[in-house]
């Protein structure tokens, strides 16, 4: 139907905004309150941009003759926007929870992946999955992280490392983007570690002559849509230098750098990522006071991980003093198999406890600063007229229940609505 609205959420006791002034991202003073309107309602038209956001009696007027696909009624309810997940590893066949007991044994991440564990077993079983299979449990896990509030995500290649696989990663991500109703950014992670039988220099010199060139060419055929380049840079995995040369060639063919850096060894990499103009680099566990203060001057968005930090029982990133300085703070579930969690709402909880942020803080940074860590806060991250209706519904009477209550989130959430369409309801 072509004429009238697509939906009309009515009566909330609360609508989050986040931004209500075009912002691309909250930093410094801006995060201390986040714009709410109390007993309002919110229009999404056929085209799936929200229309109008107001009080409720206002919009009631102004759209007393319209039809609507549909409508639902959120007395005591409270309207916030779909969350952002900045950072996931999704796609990949091989569990590692028998690693999860190693770890609790006392085995540092490291000492499990110099013994052939980690990234290398994901990478032996995903190289022998099938696409399908593949597609199949990826599918499966954004569905999940959908039911818990989550409408835009970050998706990463990387337990290929050799071309076939990594292709075959992005297929599916690719397939994903196109049929599933959750957005997807996509990266291009081939340097994530070093596969065997190569050093890091034969790695980087595989991944610039012949990945990239690839990529290039399936993005002009519009076969692939690859949106981000990500390299794990640290300490026997990439070096500073073949990150800096990974990282310019993935910008030289029109790639946002968005790459791991600083965690668990001090590496500079914060520093490498404002010189080469990063939009975002994730971890920073290690980042130097000098590499905080260049991403604050830079406008570098810091994606912090706090269930990497809590799992591996690693320091926690300073998200206080990034906040103090200014930087702009984005948080990611990290999805793997190493950090298994599909939740925003426990991650701007442990990010609130164990991180020190505010509320408010953290619930920008699962948004509005989140899209824009993925360079998408001019249409997600915030419920303002001309931005895409994503959103969720929850029953309560006030937004900080989503991140009060620990792993409540399935009792919570009532809907999840993409682009104006319900994707879920409890």
């Amino acid at each position: 139907m072509a004429d009238g609205h697509r939906l009309l959420l009515e009566n909330a006791r609360q609508v989050v905004l986040v931004c209500a002034r075009g912002e691309r991202f909250l930093a410094c003073d801006a995060l201390r309150s986040l714009a709410v309107l109390e007993g309002a309602s919110l229009v999404v038209g056929t085209d799936g941009f929200i229309k109008a956001i107001g009080p409720a009696d206002d919009i009631q007027k102004q759209f007393s003759e319209e039809t609507f696909q549909e409508r639902i009624d959120c007395s005591g309810k409270c309207i916030l926007p779909g969350l952002v997940d900045a950072h996931t590893h999704p796609v990949w066949a091989g569990e590692r929870v028998h690693e999860f007991a190693m770890k609790l044994a006392g085995a540092t991440y490291m000492d499990i992946h110099q013994a052939g564990g980690g990234i290398n077993f994901t990478v032996e079983r995903t190289r022998q999955a099938s696409e399908e299979e593949l597609f199949s449990s990826f599918q499966q896990r954004l569905g999940c992280m959908m039911r818990a509030g989550t409408t835009l995500v970050e998706c990463k290649s990387g337990y290929g490392l050799s071309l076939e696989t990594e292709l075959k990663m992005l297929r599916v991500i690719e397939r994903a983007r196109r049929e599933l109703d959750i957005s997807i950014s996509a990266t291009y992670c081939g340097a994530h570690s070093v596969p065997k039988g190569k050093t890091a220099t034969e790695a980087a010199d595989d991944i610039i002559n012949n990945h990239l060139p690839k990529l290039k060419e399936l993005g002009r055929n519009g076969e692939i849509h690859v949106d981000n380049i990500d390299v794990f840079c640290e300490k026997g995995v990439f070096d500073l230098n073949s990150t800096r040369r990974i990282l310019q060639s993935g910008k030289d063919i029109g790639l946002q750098i968005n790459f791991h850096g600083d965690e668990l060894h001090p590496m500079k990499a914060a520093e490498l990522g404002v010189e080469l103009g990063a939009q975002a680099i994730s971890h920073l566990e290690e980042v130097s006071d000098e590499g905080i203060a260049a991403m604050a001057a830079a406008r570098c968005s810091a994606v912090l991980l706090p269930t990497t930090a809590y799992m591996l029982r690693l320091k926690q990133p300073r998200a206080r003093k990034m906040l103090d300085e200014g930087v702009i703070v984005a948080l990611g579930s990290d999805f793997n198999p190493n950090a298994y969690c599909f939740s925003m709402p426990m991650v701007m909880h442990l990010a609130c406890v164990n991180m020190r942020m505010s509320m408010p803080e953290a619930l920008a940074a699962a948004t509005i600063n989140a899209a824009y860590a993925l360079g998408k806060s001019h249409t997600h991250g915030s419920l303002e007229v001309g931005k895409r209706g994503d959103l969720i519904i929850i029953n309560s009477s006030r937004w900080e229940h989503l991140i009060y209550q620990f792993g409540g989130h399935h009792e919570l959430i009532d809907y999840v609505i993409a682009k104006g369409k319900v994707i879920y309801k409890k």
